[in-house]
């Protein structure tokens, strides 16, 4: 019985270890670490805020924070937009989804695809939802230009907001 114990024990320990998860691959977001400033405009006007990206867990997960004010204007009270995104790897260790929350009570889980310049999150489609697109384009050392667009079919993307931030730590 002993021997029969120990053999289960063995092989539970060998199926665990097998299928551990690789080491998540954060090169294509390491120059994002650190805290931001921005501008940008949009459909909520002309605003401002500060954004950190930070790893968190051992760095298997990268947290990002943001904070963003649009001032009142003579037609609309001032509008802050607090969110929290988490993005997370994938079994092969690519950073390949993340989940967004924000202060407006949205969800939006999101699929992440790197190009030479740029990374690319799309929201996973819903039923009777725009699809967001949410793209990082590096434009030199420490800064960085931030697009959220929305598409009806996900396929023709409207820009809803667009800025520029500079690496300030």
């Amino acid at each position: 019985m002993k021997n029969r114990v120990t053999l289960l024990f063995i092989l539970v320990f060998i199926a665990a270890t097998s299928f551990s998860q690789n080491a998540p691959k954060w090169e294509k977001w390491n120059d994002l670490i650190g805290n931001w400033t921005g501008e940008g405009n949009g459909k909520p006007g002309q605003g401002s805020g500060l954004v950190s990206f930070s790893f968190d867990l051992d760095q298997k997960i990268l947290v990002r924070k943001n904070h963003v004010e649009f001032p009142a204007t003579a037609t609309t009270p001032k509008v802050v937009h607090d969110d929290l995104m988490i993005i997370y790897p994938d079994y092969s260790g690519q950073p390949s989804s993340a989940i967004y929350f924000d202060n407006e009570g949205h969800t939006i889980n999101y699929t992440v695809a790197n190009a030479a310049d740029s990374i690319i999150l799309t929201s996973v489609p819903m039923k009777d939802m725009p699809v967001f697109r949410l793209t990082y384009t590096w434009l030199g050392q420490g800064k960085v230009n931030t697009k959220f667009e929305m598409s009806q079919d996900g396929k023709n993307f409207m820009t809803y907001v667009e800025g520029k931030s500079v690496k300030t730590q």
